[in-house]
């Protein structure tokens, strides 16, 4: 039971704005609209989910450390038996130091595809390139023209950041369109997608921090 509900751990979360949420779901209904529904396996408080669930007809929700009403699973440490959800697409802002580590079993784990929200640095790095183009071929990347900022424990609507963030897709075989491009492509999030995506329902997260 040591990992049900241990300290907070600011230093792992970094929650989504839900209009980054949003932006991936748009990115998968439009790769995938047959997908119905997601799993946000990293969900922390919850926000990126907040904002997945306007484009699935469930979106589960799961965690290593116990932030809310969501069941507890460890992704990386937990047997695939012991999962909790069986979903279409599997969604989250992963641990960026376990990110290889959930593409691998997203990848394994998901019905028709996989969505993680990294840092665009994601790309490089030799052993990191054989996952991407070998072991776990992803489809797409899109990153974003204007910053998504990621706080460290709380998701602050004010905060500005100089990193840059973007979605990385994987499309499950035979899922998305028949014929594929020979190499991943680019998709852009182009700016203005903060203010069109953003619902005054999200300000309930506002307050939340890891410490609370």
């Amino acid at each position: 039971m040591a990992h049900v509900n241990p300290a907070r751990d600011a230093v792992n979360l970094f929650p989504t704005a839900p209009w980054g949420g949003r932006v991936g779901g748009e990115l998968i209904r439009k790769l995938d609209p047959r997908a119905r529904t997601a799993w946000e396996c990293a969900c922390g408080p919850g926000m990126m989910a907040h904002g997945l669930q306007d484009y699935f007809d469930a979106v589960y929700l799961s965690d290593f450390v116990q932030y809310g009403r969501h069941r507890i699973f460890d992704f990386v440490r937990d047997p695939d038996d012991q999962a909790p959800f069986v979903a279409d697409w599997i969604v989250t802002n992963p641990p960026f130091d376990h990110c290889e580590d959930f593409v691998r079993l997203a990848y394994r784990r998901a019905r028709r595809g996989v969505a993680m929200l990294v840092r665009l640095a994601f790309l490089e790095g030799q052993e990191r390139h054989a996952l991407l183009y070998g072991e776990c071929r992803y489809h797409a990347v899109a990153p974003f023209s204007e910053r998504l900022p990621l706080v460290m424990g709380c998701w602050d609507p004010d905060q500005a950041s100089a990193a840059a963030y973007a979605w990385f897709l994987w499309l499950k075989p035979g899922v998305g369109p028949r014929v594929r491009p020979p190499h991943p492509y680019v998709i852009d999030i182009a700016p203005g997608a903060k203010a069109r995506l953003t619902r005054p329902s999200d300000l309930q997260f506002a307050a939340v921090r890891a410490a609370a």
